[in-house]
């Protein structure tokens, strides 16, 4: 009885945490769909997709962050003493906002150089990663501490913040003002995250960091950014081919689906953690755990996008302006891709778990030359609808990929066990 006793404490505290995981990325969510809506509905199909442009430039030195800075914290320090998360959460906050201030002036001064319509939107992007960067650190250092309660309260604080400074864009109608009001708000949201944590960022403890967790960051380093950067290759290639419409168009579909989006994006701040857990714990547990988190996701996104295509076009034209028309076009193919995402994000978390970085990196890889040749090819065939299609049937493929990587590491397991938690 007692064992039943402790087996459902185990798993209460597991939905609690994932719970508030979910809770996050519900807010998280609004933000971010809140300023896209926002952009879309104040600025057009082509100023959208410049800031669309700018957007997913920062995914990508968002990725760089979270695989060199914050991915080997939440795979190594959950669930550890308190002396020890602060001390690594500190140095992993530290190496986020270096990055952010190495890449925001890379971003600054390309926008410098390009100028015309897109100039501007980078240059102020570059100015504002550093806090963009140092407010997901805290995220992914308060799930590492199953305490999602935190990064919930933080990722509020950013949205209620929002507000005020999307008003003020508005009146000015740039996507400058708009990039700068993201930031001035994500700037917000960072402060108090120290503030919450009681931990000031340590910068000069950046190098050692990345120099204990290279044997993780630096795989997760190309894998997030081969992610990434696969979506920019694919909107440069689509503006390229199709026109910068089609990328606003993309956009418009994906802020569509933004909830399963975000959720895809932002889950690993949970899941990785508690996959980690589970794998410490009850290790024969971690295939079940990975399945119900991938398919959980999957099917969410598919009834999701069954409500979307219900709904009528004068909503749809109330909720994203003049980008409705093409964006409705995608719902179904955007869909499938999202769903064939979640099923194999439950694969990743395991494989993260499991510290298996090279099979992670090797389907990552995989799964981002696909998504290359989908949506290009698709454009080159179909223009925006073809490279909708491409994608998804690259998802699907790329899914198939995770599992059968995370079987054989399952297998390796008994042989090359996970490493023990670092402590400084």
């Amino acid at each position: 009885m007692a064992t039943e006793g402790g087996k459902r404490t185990a798993n209460r505290a597991m939905v609690g945490r994932l719970s508030w995981g979910l809770a996050d990325q519900a807010a998280s969510s609004m933000t971010n769909f809140a300023v896209g809506l926002y952009v879309a509905r104040s600025l057009g199909l082509a100023a959208f997709g410049v800031f669309s442009l700018a957007w997913l430039t920062y995914g990508v030195v968002l990725n760089v962050s979270r695989g060199l800075a914050t991915d080997p914290l939440v795979v190594r320090f959950s669930g550890v003493p308190t002396a020890s998360w602060r001390s690594a959460a500190a140095r992993s906050s530290g190496a986020a906002l270096g990055i952010g201030t190495a890449l925001g002036a890379v971003c600054l001064l390309v926008g410098l150089g390009l100028g015309g319509r897109v100039g501007p939107a980078f240059v102020c992007l570059g100015v504002v990663l550093p806090a963009l960067l140092l407010q997901d650190a805290w995220r992914f250092a308060f799930f590492a501490a199953g305490a999602g309660q935190k990064a919930f309260a933080n990722d509020l604080v950013w949205g209620v913040a929002l507000v005020p400074a999307m008003v003020v864009a508005a009146r000015v109608g740039t996507v400058a003002a708009f990039i700068l009001a993201w930031g001035a708000s994500a700037t917000v949201a960072a402060v108090y995250g120290c503030l919450q944590s009681g931990i000031r960022p340590r910068t000069t403890g950046a190098r050692g960091w990345l120099r204990e967790q290279r044997d993780l960051g630096y795989r997760y380093l190309v894998e997030n950014v081969s992610l990434s950067g696969a979506s920019q290759l694919r909107a440069y290639g689509l503006g390229a081919i199709v026109g910068v419409g089609a990328v606003g168009a993309v956009r418009g579909a994906e802020l569509l689906l933004g909830p399963f989006l975000a959720l895809l994006m932002g889950l690993s701040l949970v899941t990785v953690a508690e996959a980690a857990r589970v794998l410490r714990q009850a290790p024969h547990q971690l295939t079940r755990f990975c399945l119900h988190l991938g398919g959980g996701q999957a099917v969410a996104a598919l009834l999701w996008g069954a409500a979307l295509l219900l709904m009528p076009d004068r909503v749809g034209e109330f909720v994203l302006g003049g980008v409705w028309s093409s964006a409705s076009e995608l719902i179904v193919p955007a869909t499938l891709g999202v769903a064939g995402a979640g099923l194999g994000s439950g694969a990743a978390a395991g494989l993260r778990a499991l510290a298996a970085a090279r099979r992670s990196l090797r389907s990552q890889l995989f799964a981002s030359v696909c998504y290359v040749i989908g949506g290009l090819g698709g454009a080159a065939v179909a223009g925006t609808v073809g490279s909708a299609w491409g994608v998804a049937a690259a998802t699907s493929i790329s899914s198939a990929v995770w599992w059968l990587q995370l079987r054989s590491a399952l297998r390796e397991r008994h042989h090359n066990p996970i490493p023990e938690v670092r402590t400084p």
